[in-house]
């Protein structure tokens, strides 16, 4: 007889990696297979340990910045959140094979704000400071014409240079509903503000995030997947708290797990940001079904079948590459 307590998880759907963050593993995966270790990375590929992890067991060497490699003609590969222009170009004085990892939805935000300055136009980049994201897309300009906002406050504090046509552009991995509220501030208080020309917040950080909205009303408590530097795993949680879940806790691993928060309750929210693998979802939903009659239902908002094809300098040599199947 089980005499362990019935526990109901809600499993988000889509959850875990977007097709992004499959690109630019794939892209360190296919240097390993085509030129053999030692492969450089410069930054996290992504923002999860156990992928790093895995990557470096496979023959990868991560490093934070380009004067930590040696001379070599191995590969050197741009993380999927976008560098500086003076990365590459640092990469090409000392003639090192650079290949670009950068997510092309992160790439389209560079070129946006490339046709704005171009264009007399100073930018207003939605964003949080510090994020490597945010880092890459300043450094596609001369100091000055990016301004990141990341408050309303900051908004309404902003003196506009007399003459000079405003255009904006967000970080693709904000909170949708923090982001709304910047842009409505932008737009009122400067009504000739030039808008993307598509949304800036990538689909699968919106579709991740509409996913834990529906469910938090639902559950008692609600487990993020997703590593503590990752801006993507953190706005969900901070959704599942908006939408009305109490208990929301971001977690890498289920060693993390603090178990006396779930004590009781009888349902559960999961998720995973877009740079966890289903991997650890499923040792998570395994250290529950230790301890509970585990049943698992999946929540469905909305289908995924974006797929980006390898850097020009892997394509060509890439043999049997399909898109990956969605989670779910």
């Amino acid at each position: 007889m089980n005499d362990l307590a019935p526990l109901r998880i809600l499993l988000c759907n889509p959850r875990g990696f977007c097709a992004g963050v499959v690109r630019a593993i794939d892209v360190v995966e296919q240097a390993l297979k085509l030129h053999g270790a030692p492969v450089y990375v410069r930054h996290e590929i992504v923002h999860n340990r156990y992928v790093v992890d895995s990557l470096k067991a496979k023959g990868a060497i991560f490093v934070d910045e380009l004067d930590e490699i040696p001379d070599t003609t191995a590969p050197v590969i741009f993380s999927a959140h976008g560098t500086p222009k003076s990365v590459p170009e640092a990469a090409g004085k000392r003639n090192l094979f650079a290949i670009d990892a950068t997510c092309p939805l992160v790439t389209k935000v560079h070129r946006e704000a490339t046709t704005h300055y171009k264009r007399g136009r100073l930018v207003l980049l939605i964003g949080h400071a510090g994020h490597p994201e945010v880092v890459g897309t300043m450094g596609q300009l001369p100091d000055g014409a990016v301004q990141l906002v990341e408050t309303v406050e900051d908004v309404m504090n902003f003196a506009r240079p007399e003459g000079r046509e405003l255009a904006y552009a967000t970080q693709t991995t904000l909170s949708v509903d923090d982001t709304r509220d910047m842009i409505t501030a932008l737009t009122t208080r400067f009504p000739d503000i030039i808008p993307p020309h598509r949304e800036d917040i990538c689909y699968a950080t919106t579709n991740r995030q509409d996913a834990v909205r529906k469910i938090a009303p639902m559950v008692e408590a609600l487990l993020v997947v997703g590593a503590p530097n990752s801006s993507n795993s953190l706005r969900l949680r901070e959704v599942a708290e908006r939408y009305g879940c109490k208990v929301a806790v971001l977690i890498e691993r289920a060693s993390d797990i603090d178990w006396s928060l779930f004590g009781s309750i009888s349902t559960l929210g999961l998720t995973a940001g877009a740079s966890a693998p289903e991997v650890l979802v499923d040792e998570i939903i395994d250290a529950f079904a230790a301890r509970y009659q585990v049943s698992v239902e999946t929540v469905t908002t909305a289908e995924e079948s974006m797929f980006f094809p390898l850097p020009r300098e892997l394509r060509d040599q890439a043999d049997g590459l399909t898109p990956p199947p969605p989670v779910g």
